[in-house]
């Protein structure tokens, strides 16, 4: 395995996306709370309910990555291919935990900016994390990365191909 590939990104921008965007929902909330009718139990215990998932999922995902002594940090180079736990059907359970909990916020919280944070963060990470630790991923593991790749979606399961 080559040792003098690079790191997927300088800067380890999912956990400050996703940091930034919860903040600026919780903001526009304060601001521009939700309409009425989005506050009640029942939607109050579907968003608790998916920021448990989300939780669960990071919970899992980081667990899995100690267990195979694996680097967790997305601005570091890769150690270890994990496709085992969580990883075994979803490549991002990570950042797929963290939009469940954004998700799930927009109901717990009756704050609907947290469902336009997730979708918006969702996609900055794809595009600053995701496409590049996969560059990375292809290069440092190649064959590997590229059968991993081919039965394992992105997002969960093959519903997410590429």
């Amino acid at each position: 395995m080559p040792t003098s590939i690079p790191p997927p990104n300088r800067v380890p921008w999912p956990p400050l996306i996703f940091i930034g965007a919860a903040a600026v929902a919780f903001a526009l909330g304060r601001i521009a709370p939700a309409p009425e009718w989005l506050d009640g139990r029942v939607a109050e215990g579907i968003g608790w309910a998916l920021m448990a998932l989300g939780a669960g999922l990071d919970i899992a995902a980081v667990a899995t990555l100690a267990w195979h002594e694996a680097n967790i940090l997305p601005h570091r180079p890769a150690t270890r291919l994990v496709t085992t736990g969580v990883y075994a059907w979803s490549r991002n359970p990570i950042y797929l935990g963290n939009g469940l909990l954004l998700a799930g916020a927009a109901l717990a919280f009756c704050n609907l900016w947290f469902l336009l944070a997730a979708a918006v963060a969702s996609f900055a990470v794809l595009r600053l994390a995701v496409l590049r630790e996969e560059r990375h991923l292809a290069a440092r593991f190649g064959a590997a990365w590229e059968d991993y790749r081919s039965r394992t979606g992105r997002w969960f399961g093959r519903w997410s191909d590429d």
